[in-house]
Order: C-alpha cells, then sequence, then structure tokens
C-alpha cells in the first residue's frame, strides 16, 4: 500500500494526463475507420453483383432488356417449338399383334419302306410341285411288279385253255354227249380265270404303285426346310419324323387379334365386299415390312381375351415375311377426309376439352379450342376450331398461357405431314432432312 502510494501519477488536468486520453481515443476512431471502410466495400460489391444479374437479364433471349425474368411478365418471350396446320385426309388404322403363318406346311414321309439311296435337294432351297426330293431303293418294288406280270401271263394261258374247252363242251351238250353240269362247270372256270386275271392286274398296278412311291416329290410349292433323313438310311413309312418339312411362303398369310370393339366397323366392310389394306411392321413398329390384303375374319370371339382373329394375305413375292416371325399389323379400315392435320404435342387438354395455342400477330399466342375427329400416329386430325396455314405450338406449353409472347422455332418434330403410320427409313431420312432445313432458317431468323 505504501508503494502504491509511492507510483508519481500523473495528475487530472495534467499535460501528462491530457496526452494519455489522446492517445486512447485516437485509438479507438482507427477501429471506426476501419468497420467505415468495411461496410462500404461490402456495399460496393453488392452493387456490383446487383447490376451484373441485371445485365445478364437484358441480354437473354427476347428479353431485350425490359424483362423481368423466366414468367416475370408479359414482355418476356418464352422460346417454343411450332408448326404449320396442314389440310388433308387422315386413315384410320385399327393395330394388332401377328404371326406369320404359312398356307400349307407339309411334312414330306415315305408311303414305302426301303433305303433311302438318294437325296435330291439342298436344305433351304425353293422347291416346285413335282420336283423330285428323294429316291428309295426300287428293286424291291421292280421284283414284285415282275411276279405280276408273270402270274397274269400264266392265268390268261389258262383262261384261253379254259375257253377252248368250254366251246367244246358246247358242242358235245349239243349232241347230247356230255350232261348239262359238265358243260356248266367248264364255263365256271372261264370265269375262275377271268377273276385271276384281274387279281393280277391289281399286283401289276399296285407294284406299278410301289415303284412311283420310291420316287418322292414335293406336293407343293414352297422352301424346303433342314434334312431329317441321311442318305442310306432304312426309312418307313410309319415314320413320325418324315424326310423334310416344306412350307409355302408364295404367298404367305399373317393371322393377328383385334379388340371385339372394332369387330362391327370391320365385319361391315366385309360384308359389303370392300377389299381391306393390311401393312405388316417390324417388331419396334417403325419400319413397313410390306403389304397385303385382309383375307377373312374367324368365326367366334376368344372369350378368355375379348379378342377375334383375323386373316391377312400377302404375296411375300421378296421373301421377307418368315413363318413364325412375329409381326406388327395396321388394318386400314377408314379415311376421314378434309381435316386440319397437327402434330399430336400441339393438341392440350384442359377442364374445357382440348385446345391448341395458336400463333398470332406480334408472335402472341391464344388458346383455341378444338375438336379433334382422328389420331393416327403421331398426327392428329381436326374437323373444327382450326384452319389451314395457322401456326401452333408443339413444344414449350408447360410455360404459355393466353396473350403470352413467344420465340417460334421450327424443328423435325413440327411437322404436321406424317398422315401414315410409323414412318420407313427412307421417309425417316427425308424427314430429318427436312428438319435441318427447318432448323437452319430459325437460326437465320
Amino acid at each position: 500500500m505504501s508503494q502504491l502510494n509511492s507510483l508519481d501519477l500523473p495528475e487530472p488536468g495534467s499535460a501528462t494526463g491530457s496526452r494519455v486520453r489522446g492517445t486512447t481515443a485516437s485509438g479507438r476512431r482507427w477501429w471506426v475507420w476501419v468497420l467505415a471502410l468495411a461496410i462500404a466495400a461490402g456495399g460496393y460489391w453488392y452493387y456490383r453483383s446487383a447490376h451484373s444479374k441485371s445485365q445478364d437479364s437484358a441480354a437473354a433471349p427476347g428479353g431485350g432488356g425490359k424483362g423481368r425474368g423466366a414468367g416475370g411478365g408479359a414482355n418476356y418471350a418464352v422460346p417454343v417449338v411450332v408448326a404449320t396446320a396442314q389440310s388433308g385426309d387422315l386413315p384410320v388404322y385399327f393395330n394388332g399383334l401377328g404371326s406369320v403363318t404359312p398356307l400349307n406346311t407339309v411334312t414330306v414321309r415315305s408311303r414305302v419302306d426301303g433305303q433311302l439311296i438318294n437325296v435330291a435337294f439342298k436344305e433351304g432351297q425353293f422347291v416346285k410341285e413335282g420336283d423330285l426330293l428323294a429316291e428309295i431303293d426300287p428293286r424291291p418294288s421292280q421284283v414284285m411288279l415282275e411276279q405280276a406280270q408273270g402270274q397274269l401271263a400264266k392265268d390268261e394261258a389258262q383262261r384261253r385253255d379254259a375257253e377252248v374247252n368250254y366251246e367244246r363242251f358246247k358242242l358235245l351238250f349239243t349232241e347230247g354227249i356230255i350232261p348239262k353240269q359238265q358243260l356248266d362247270t367248264q364255263q365256271a372256270q372261264v370265269g375262275q380265270f377271268d377273276g385271276a386275271i384281274k387279281s393280277d392286274q391289281a399286283q401289276i398296278d399296285n407294284a406299278k404303285l410301289q415303284l412311283t412311291y420310291c420316287r418322292i416329290t414335293s406336293p407343293v410349292s414352297g422352301r424346303v426346310g433342314l434334312r431329317l433323313v441321311d442318305p442310306g438310311n432304312i426309312i418307313h413309312a410309319s415314320d413320325a419324323s418324315g424326310l423334310v418339312v416344306i412350307t409355302q411362303v408364295q404367298p404367305i398369310s399373317v393371322v393377328f387379334a383385334l379388340p371385339q370393339d372394332q369387330l362391327p366397323q370391320v365385319y361391315d366392310k366385309l360384308r359389303k365386299g370392300v377389299q381391306l389394306n393390311v401393312e405388316a411392321y417390324d417388331r419396334d413398329n417403325t419400319y413397313k415390312i410390306t403389304s397385303g390384303k385382309l383375307l377373312t375374319i374367324d368365326n367366334q370371339i376368344d372369350l378368355t381375351t375379348g379378342t377375334y382373329k383375323l386373316k391377312s394375305l400377302f404375296d411375300n413375292r421378296d421373301n421377307v415375311l418368315f413363318p413364325n416371325q412375329f409381326v406388327n399389323v395396321h388394318l386400314l379400315v377408314d379415311t376421314k377426309r378434309g381435316l386440319t392435320i397437327v402434330p399430336v404435342p400441339a393438341i392440350q387438354r384442359g377442364p374445357q376439352g382440348m385446345y391448341v395455342y395458336v400463333v398470332g400477330q406480334g408472335n402472341t399466342v391464344n388458346i383455341r379450342e378444338v375438336t379433334v375427329a382422328q389420331t393416327t400416329g403421331n398426327t392428329a386430325g381436326i374437323s373444327a376450331g382450326l384452319k389451314q396455314g395457322e401456326v401452333v405450338v408443339t413444344d414449350g406449353t408447360d410455360k404459355l398461357q393466353d396473350g403470352s409472347k413467344v420465340v417460334p422455332n421450327t424443328s423435325p418434330a413440327g411437322d404436321a405431314s406424317d398422315t401414315s403410320a410409323p414412318q420407313t427409313p427412307a421417309q425417316q431420312q427425308d424427314s430429318s432432312h427436312h428438319g435441318k432445313s427447318g432448323q437452319a432458317g430459325g437460326k437465320k431468323q
């Protein structure tokens, strides 16, 4: 305590005390200036960031420096894909799954027993009716033929002798030398030889038939399958597997099924004698294989599936259809004419029904209610509410409302010229060329 009292502390109001207070105040002002500088730097950074965002928004497509961002107001133009409505006819197809079925499938079997000595076909080749397929050793049948011919010659000689004796007995009976019973017996003997000769002739015909069966020919025209028996084997008429299977592929049929609700329209066409066209597509339903005609329909509906079967006929000249092949079948039952055609994505559905976004003056869209008469593939036919030449939005509709401004662009999907079933590769390639030219035009705008 005495030491504390002995310290020389500056007196309040003295010069030394004034210097100490000045140093403390100066230190406090330094921290204030640092804080003010940090606040100023933060404000400047915030200003530059906000200014940069406003410039980016003004540079966006359709913004023109006046928009308020996505969905910000009437001045914001939404980029969309458009298509021009066209006038035309739209086919009405019934689609079903089918299986290629040959008109005739024949398992070729031998009709005689014997050794297979020759196979005259190649696996997979096409044969015509009557072409030689195989040969069986004919020697046993040839021996049977010669035996039957020898027996016939013997019986014919005996018949001539019996007939000569019968003529003699008739003279003797006339002269009363022999009784009537002996004459009748000789006459019956001649008749027995007549029967034996007919039996011998039948044996000869049978032997000739067996010789014919030794040469196996094709019963139908078609394609030969894989060989089931090799030369040198003993084959029998009772063999279940046979020699080979032949399928008729020209013409060929396709059996497919449709829902029973579509039966009345198809049956009415057939009853009136209308020839309906049928198109076969591949498994992916994108490539058209060939075209044919509807042949007939089944006489009952399958209770388990609620479908009925139809049979169509194809020329198959190029052999593009293969037996048991699965195909997608498009049956053309009608054609809606005079419709306004647009892509299906242009059709929207709401509480009031179906509508489209129509691009009008100043690239402003308006909601237009329409009546869809038919939809086929990716194409819709409109019977009321839209005219030819009007432009509709096909993509980007989720950002639109009545009166929105848009930036229209075209693409392959916006082509409304597709009025048929799925396109062939050539048509798809053609569509891609048109789409590229449309995209180039959109970029040029």
